[in-house]
């Protein structure tokens, strides 16, 4: 120990001078030196007793209470350090058209998960070690995948941590997102290992009472080094027996409970945080550590509310702890407290400007917000701390990728991988993009290298499974790259159980086994489909595209978390001219069919004109293809040579939504956008979406401003039914008095549930059109206990095949009754007044398929393209936007009456509309963008 005797020369020296200050300084660093070198217990004890003495002597009385120190050692200061090292999670992927595994892990949707923190965990010896990882995280991030409690990623407890919208989360319908919990989905949870000298820190627990022995403090010190090396059994283990003469040591409970919160038990983490606390409610660290395991434990037991009580409590008695000021905003946001959990975030910041964590989380809020100016903003402030922090590329990318941005995001990917070629994220997400935009080389490069990574987490074995599903879809895409955009059809040529495993986001061993692989890349290039065509931007594709993204953007939905995804607009924009284009054409040919009909009827013909408008509508109960009425059924099946001369087109309700359906397709191709009955034999379980509004206590940013209204619903409904139905199906009657009364005065899930008194659903009704007092099953409302303060609350609407068939009627009577509207004597009028039938029947179809919901997910948009393009036909033009707050599906959704969601739109709707036929002008999409190569091309060429 040559330095501890030099150190007390100097101090004796600095005493003797009178230098008191100076001689407790030297004193201090030499005790220091000595805990981290010395294993000679009686030269400590020495030292101990002397550093006491120069201390007493100087009077500087040392309080017992949490500081941030970049000296102390445990032992000297009393602070736990711990290594920093933790993950946070978030899931965006669910939406109201989007297919769910039969697991909790999948309900989870665009609610922070998040949420653990050790960000001051981490010690100055601690620098640059392996697998410590802030909040950003290089390759712990998700992106489309949906963890639940028991994929607790081990670094909980870093305030470096950052959850992240999901790709399909934000890369996809601007009208209603809610085909994709995730959210993803992929939400991400990251840590990302950053440059000690720019952020290693140390927190100090609570001051070590004096009335311990040095031993005890050493073995602290040796626990809190295990747990810096990962080590959490063995530190558990060292902290038992320090609590075995200690029960109530605040400091071993807050070292235990940090262990255990790294092994995923984090019951037992704030059972010690909480006997920490009442050992001494002083120590700050303790409240924010149990805040953070409860924020935490909200992923299954949905804590939340706990949560923001202890990390309220813990900066009232650390104002400057600006890690829980951070964890604070990520608890509030997931209860919906938006402003108050900005305020945290910025607080944090206000602490710390260099505070990275903190602006990795005000990023994610922003972008969970679709504030993307502010987010980008913040990413631009990550960077300039620290330049090569992966994850804040890797949120620039998903960012860009969700607005529609996909060549910029490929860039911001790339500088990610440069520096850390095996991020799965990265790579997952950049094959995304190249995928999109067709660079099917790169895309299934960039597939393959994931598919090769070794992973540790059950997240990143959910971008596995997603990254071979995809590569399969990029090859079939580039085999039809040179083809006619007419013969991409996913829904035919794609294996129903491929389809349904890629939906489910399963284990692909069952798909490799029974379903065709696709034809290597090599085979596409050799036979010519996938020679590179150049988008030239002729005139005629300028005047398209420019007209496409006018009428593309008014799918926009102005709620939070729907970001503008110019991709989408233009996609959107594109398939609406091409239903106007194509519908048009069926009507001209149903028109000049019904003139043929009334020819020569003299003077009897405006009664037989009526009396085919009395005609009530076909009940055919056919197959998605079959389409008749009074004017289709003279048109498809007449006998005559002369009627089949014509060469009439015919058109379905399906063919007209396939339309749309294709063109959702190829625009995002992350989105397993499929028709539901097109799947395998899961089509006779009823399988359908979820949509979440509720889970746990966390309020799901898109859809909870809904909550009030479908909780009005469900009351009503259970109110007129007088049962409602458990989990097995079983009727569950509510015909007593008391509890009718009771539900009719629930505010709450839990008043709710309290009467009911277990788990249940019911189901609302659309009223048919079709067949005159039928009640056609809607979606299903249910409610569900979650852990023990928690509820999910959602709309879930399975497509079984009675459910199929009973819409199926209902849009073929719908499609008709529009046909019947506009190809008689109103075809072609521009008198906004004679169009009013036309209006109301597109409505009326709009509402039965929005109720319908038949695509694994993008129902929601879809229906609105279909809208504004059969708006178009009519020689009607939506020049307006979608009222702020307003979804439009969710007003069908919640309205049992075709004409009650009429009345509802046509407010906003009508007086947005302009008769005009300047879309005839249009160039025409189908022969302008022939094939699917140049589709590809139109959707990812922008002039900047």
């Amino acid at each position: 120990m040559t330095g501890e005797v030099i150190a007390c020369g100097r101090c004796h020296a600095f005493s003797a001078l009178g230098r008191k200050q100076e001689a407790l300084s030297v004193w201090e660093n030499g005790y220091e030196h000595a805990v981290r070198q010395s294993a000679d217990l009686k030269q400590l004890l020495e030292l101990e007793e002397l550093l006491g003495s120069a201390k007493r002597n100087c009077s500087i009385a040392c309080e017992n209470q949490s500081v941030e120190s970049t000296k102390s050692s445990p032992a000297a200061s009393g602070s736990v350090n711990f290594v920093e090292s933790s993950e946070t999670f978030n899931n965006h992927e669910n939406t109201n058209g989007k297919i769910e595994p039969r697991s909790k892990s999948t309900d989870r949707l665009e609610a922070h998960d998040n949420l653990y923190d050790s960000s001051e965990f981490r010690s100055e010896s601690s620098h640059n070690v392996k697998g410590t990882k802030p909040f950003g995280c290089q390759s712990n991030g998700k992106h489309e995948s949906q963890p639940n409690g028991a994929n607790y990623i081990h670094e909980v407890l870093n305030d470096s941590s950052e959850s992240c919208i999901s790709s399909s989360a934000v890369s996809s319908e601007s009208i209603n997102l809610s085909d994709s919990i995730q959210s993803i989905n992929l939400s991400e949870m990251c840590n990302e290992t950053i440059d000690e000298t720019k952020r290693s820190k140390k927190f100090c627990v609570a001051r070590i009472s004096k009335n311990k022995s040095i031993n005890v403090d050493f073995r602290l010190s040796r626990g809190i080094a295990q747990v810096n090396d990962g080590k959490y059994s063995y530190a558990v283990s060292i902290f038992d027996k320090i609590l075995e003469e200690d029960p109530d040591y605040p400091e071993a409970l807050i070292g235990r409970g940090t262990a255990y919160a790294f092994q995923r038990e984090l019951h037992s983490a704030i059972a010690d945080f909480t006997k920490a606390i009442q050992s001494n409610p002083s120590a700050g660290e303790a409240w924010k550590r149990r805040g953070q395991a409860r924020a935490a434990l909200g992923e299954s037991a949905e804590d939340f509310i706990a949560a923001v009580e202890d990390l309220s409590t813990c900066v009232k008695v650390d104002k400057d702890n600006k890690s829980a000021y951070t964890y604070l905003g990520l608890a509030l946001s997931s209860l919906g407290e938006y402003r108050k959990a900005e305020e945290a975030h910025m607080k944090a910041i206000q602490i710390d400007r260099n505070f990275i964590e903190a602006w990795g989380h005000l990023t994610q809020f922003y972008q969970d917000m679709a504030y993307s100016e502010k987010a980008l903003e913040c990413i631009r402030k990550i960077l300039q701390i620290d330049g090569r922090f992966v994850k804040a590329y890797h949120l620039r990318g998903l960012l860009l990728h969700g607005m529609g941005d996909h060549r910029n995001a490929i860039k911001e990917l790339s500088i990610a991988l440069n520096i850390e070629s095996s991020s799965i994220e990265c790579l997952y997400l950049r094959a995304s993009c190249y995928h999109a935009v067709g660079e099917y080389r790169e895309a299934v490069k960039d597939y393959d290298a994931a598919l090769d990574l070794e992973l540790d987490s059950m997240e990143k074995f959910v971008l596995q499974c997603l990254a071979f599903y995809q590569k399969e879809i990029a090859l079939y895409t580039a085999s039809k790259f040179n083809s006619e955009f007419c013969w991409f059809d996913l829904d035919g040529d794609i294996d129903p159980l491929f389809k349904e495993y890629w939906c489910k986001r399963l284990h692909p061993k069952n798909v490799c086994e029974k379903v065709y692989r696709q034809p290597p890349l090599r085979d596409s290039l050799r036979k010519g489909k996938l020679k590179k065509q150049e988008f030239a931007l002729t005139k005629q594709k300028a005047i398209l595209l420019q007209t496409a993204d006018s009428i593309g953007k008014k799918i926009q939905c102005h709620c939070p978390g729907f970001l503008p995804n110019r991709r989408q607009h233009r996609m959107a924009g594109l398939a609406a001219i091409e239903i106007a284009q194509k519908v048009s054409k069926v009507w001209r040919s149903l028109q000049a069919e019904w003139k043929h009909s009334i020819k020569g009827t003299g003077k009897y013909g405006k009664k037989a004109r009526r009396k085919d408008k009395l005609n009530p509508p076909s009940q055919n109960r056919g197959g998605a293809g079959c389409t008749t009425s009074s004017f289709l059924e003279q048109t498809t099946s007449s006998g005559s040579t002369e009627d089949r001369s014509f060469g009439r087109p015919t058109m379905s309700w399906h063919d007209v939504y396939s339309m749309a359906v294709k063109w959702r397709q190829i625009s995002e191709p992350c989105d397993p956008v499929v028709w539901v009955n097109k799947l395998s034999e899961e089509f006779d379980a009823g399988f359908g979406s979820n949509t979440p509004l509720i889970l746990g206590q966390a309020k799901v940013v898109r859809y909870f401003p809904n909550f009030r209204r479908a909780l009005q619903v469900a009351k009503a409904v259970i109110v007129e039914n007088k049962y409602v139905r458990d989990k097995k199906d079983n009727i569950i009657y509510l015909t007593d008095d008391g509890k009718v009364q009771e539900i009719m005065n629930a505010e709450s899930c839990s008043d709710l549930y309290k009467t009911i008194g277990e788990d249940f659903w019911l189901a609302t009704w659309c009223n048919s059109t079709a067949i005159e007092g039928k009640r056609l099953e809607g979606t299903r409302i249910t409610l569900l206990k979650s852990g023990e303060n928690g509820f999910d609350f959602a709309i879930r609407t399975p497509c079984t095949p009675s459910r199929w068939e009973d819409f199926e009627v209902e849009m073929t009577s719908a499609w008709e009754a529009l046909c019947d509207a506009y190809c008689g004597e109103n075809y072609g009028s521009t008198d906004f007044d004679v169009l009013e039938n036309v209006r109301g029947a597109i409505l009326r179809m709009t509402y039965y398929w929005y109720n319908f919901m038949p695509l694994a997910r993008g129902s929601a948009v879809v229906g609105f393209v279909v809208l504004l393009g059969l708006l178009l036909a009519a020689n009607m033009e939506f020049t307006g936007s979608i009222p702020e707050g307003l979804q439009v599906d969710w007003e069908a959704i919640l309205e049992s009456d075709p004409n009650s969601f009429v009345c509802s739109i046509k407010s906003w709707l009508y007086p947005s509309l302009k008769v005009s036929t300047s879309w005839k002008g249009y160039p025409d999409v189908a022969s302008t963008l022939e094939t699917t190569g140049l589709v590809v091309a139109a959707l990812s060429t922008y002039s900047e």
